[in-house]
């Protein structure tokens, strides 16, 4: 288990340090996506690793990088100032890992929500805009997040598009080495007005950080470009684009609705027609299995009467 050092530092604090907590309270305290936690692990050390303890936990500390932690309320990015708590190790009954426990630093990767990010947009679609941040961690904005009363999505030529699709040129690498998505064949966000592409001319844009979701030990943020984006209204809106749409009004006139009645009366009385020859068919059966039941009756009777005369004539 991992549990963070700063946690059992609150109880130590000043007077001074409580008013000034009191005095911020309900504020938002993270100001960096960026944040180095000073942490404590009880790690369980292989027996290949019984000359070299610390290569051992090094390479448990490696591990984890790269993955969202749920102690740290982050992904870690790496980790530094690895030290032994204690001096010795233990060793349970016959258990050959050693047990010990360390400390290190590590620097979190994790973002709020209500915080303002920068991400290159990579994927343009009518539902939504898809960001890089530090080109490693995915964004999603979907449509009711952005203002759609100031841009608008312009599809792109199609691949079959005698006069565009053929003369589509490659796209350029960027100076990262990176192709620059805003420019995918499938279209682009540009403003009503000035046409501009959403992003500006280098892809970068500014977000507002809505929520967090964790898949995979990766973590990934829903943005919004909105002026208000926690405003009930972008909710509304998501959930009228998720409702059926609905049914269409009828201009059927009278006559027409006569029409269609004698029609399904038509396909009722088909299906009644098929159920009665149904019913024929089963009442033929049963009639030829009783009548084979009377002849055989019938037959039994009669030998026991051609018997019964036999014995008389004997007698």
């Amino acid at each position: 288990k991992v549990r963070s050092v700063d946690e059992g530092a609150k109880s130590a604090s000043t007077p001074k340090q409580e008013k000034a907590k009191k005095r911020d309270k309900g504020k938002s305290k993270a100001t960096s996506e960026f944040h180095v936690v000073k942490a404590s692990l009880s790690v369980s050390i292989p027996p290949v690793f019984a000359t070299n303890q610390r290569a051992g936990v090094e390479e448990m500390l490696d591990s984890m990088i790269m993955r969202y932690i749920p102690a740290f309320q982050g992904v870690v990015l790496a980790h530094s100032n690895l030290h032994f708590l204690n001096s010795s190790a233990t060793i349970i009954a016959d258990c050959p890992f050693s047990v010990c426990a360390v400390g290190f630093d590590a620097t979190v990767w994790s973002p709020r929500v209500s915080m303002k990010l920068a991400g290159k947009v990579n994927l343009c679609s009518p539902d939504h805009v898809s960001l890089l941040v530090h080109r490693t961690f995915n964004v999603s904005i979907p449509r009711n997040h952005i203002p759609t009363d100031h841009w608008e999505f312009e599809y792109g030529p199609a691949e079959n598009d005698p006069e565009f699709g053929a003369g589509v040129t490659p796209e350029e690498d960027g100076e990262d080495g990176e192709k620059d998505g805003n420019e995918d064949g499938n279209g682009r966000w540009i403003h009503k007005i000035t046409g501009e592409k959403l992003g500006g001319p280098e892809g970068y844009l500014e977000f507002t950080v809505i929520g967090l979701t964790v898949a995979n030990e990766m973590l990934s943020l829903q943005g919004s470009i909105q002026p208000d984006p926690f405003s009930p209204e972008h909710a509304l809106v998501a959930l009228k684009a998720k409702s059926p749409p609905p049914a269409p009004a009828s201009n059927v006139t009278l006559d027409e609705e006569d029409e269609l009645e004698e029609n399904e009366n038509d396909e009722d009385d088909d299906f009644d027609t098929f159920e009665q020859l149904g019913r024929l068919g089963d009442e033929a059966e049963a009639a030829q299995l009783r009548q084979k039941e009377e002849e055989a009756a019938q037959a039994s009777k009669e030998k026991r009467e051609k018997k019964e005369k036999k014995r008389k004539r004997k007698e």
